[in-house]
């Protein structure tokens, strides 16, 4: 489902697994291994998994990311040392199907308290081009080039601000019967969050209203929840080496498109290259802009947190969509 990642080199792994689990933002400093910190120790599987635990957790939890800033999270190996220190936490939250290396590593560990997303809203199947099969049939809707397998649904749920908030209601639950003591904050802090999802999803459907198209070209199938909740129709180049040209059958079939559907730009993400976003635009005429998946937050990201970018990709839908 989603295009080729440059692979982080096992050495680069292994310096990465020899620092320990790192914090994910700035407002999780503490970087004591899992299971040495006195808190409520959660594990989780990449960003908005992270993000999700710190805002629920607030002072009681020490989170930790097995996928580090920058990094690719589907091209995550887990190392024999980070599996050691899962071994020791609270909890762990990830979402299967995305990283099959977590989902191994999390299945066979002793953890008690295993929150898997997926299973706290629903998924549904979203192909490599919204309305279009590529030429291998339809099997490539549940297997991308890395042979991870999404026969579950399309996993990209956390940019659905609706469905994310219902996974944040059952991680918050999970979290209050994991550590009873605190579960009024838990569900204090769940509240709060939930409140924030619904006024991030009002201000989607009351910016992108009056728009001129419905339609946005990306290099990652990353957005198909995001798309269907607002009426919206992904092209996406998936299948593509982001190193390497579109073939010239989907540039045809994309310069028709962006004809007959007022296209004005091809999106890229930031953690992958935008050579192909940039090859196509050129070969279409049309502009390069970052609609950025969250799948991680660097210095290269528009915002410090997940509703600081997907407001950054709400402006930049805005723009490509005409919406006034």
């Amino acid at each position: 489902m989603n295009v080729r990642r440059r692979h982080i080199s096992a050495v680069a792994l292994t310096a990465v697994a020899a620092l320990g689990f790192g914090t994910l933002t700035a407002c999780s400093s503490d970087s004591a291994a899992a299971g040495d910190t006195g808190s409520f120790d959660v594990v989780a599987s990449f960003y908005p998994m992270a993000f999700l635990a710190e805002r629920i957790g607030g002072e009681h939890v020490h989170v930790t990311s097995l996928t580090q800033p920058g990094q690719e999270p589907h091209d995550l190996e887990i190392s024999a040392r980070q599996t050691a220190q899962l071994e020791e936490a609270d909890a762990a939250l990830y979402l299967k199907g995305l990283q099959p290396s977590v989902d191994e590593a999390i299945g066979q560990s002793p953890i008690a308290t295993k929150i898997d997303a997926a299973g706290l809203t629903t998924l549904e199947e979203h192909g490599t081009e919204a309305g279009h099969d590529d030429e291998h049939g339809d099997e490539h809707a549940h297997e991308d080039e890395h042979g991870h397998d999404h026969e579950g649904g399309d996993p990209h749920i956390w940019l659905d601000p609706v469905r994310y908030a219902e996974v944040a209601e059952g991680v918050g639950k999970a979290f209050q019967k994991a550590d009873p003591d605190h579960a009024a904050d838990y569900r204090k802090n769940t509240a709060a969050l939930v409140k924030d999802l619904k006024a991030l999803d009002e201000k989607f459907r009351t910016g992108l209203a009056n728009r001129t198209t419905d339609v946005f070209v990306t290099t990652h199938a990353a957005f198909g929840y995001l798309a269907e909740r607002y009426g919206l129709t992904e092209e996406a180049i998936s299948g593509l080496d982001p190193d390497t040209e579109p073939s010239g059958a989907r540039v045809k079939e994309l310069q028709k498109i962006a004809k007959e559907d007022g296209v004005t730009t091809v999106f890229y993400e930031t953690l992958v290259s935008d050579k192909t976003a940039k090859t196509l635009a050129g070969d279409t005429g049309l502009r390069t802009d970052v609609l950025d998946p969250v799948e991680g937050i660097t210095d290269r990201s528009r915002g410090e947190d997940y509703f600081q970018v997907m407001e950054a990709n709400l402006t930049a839908l805005r723009t490509a969509l005409g919406a006034r």
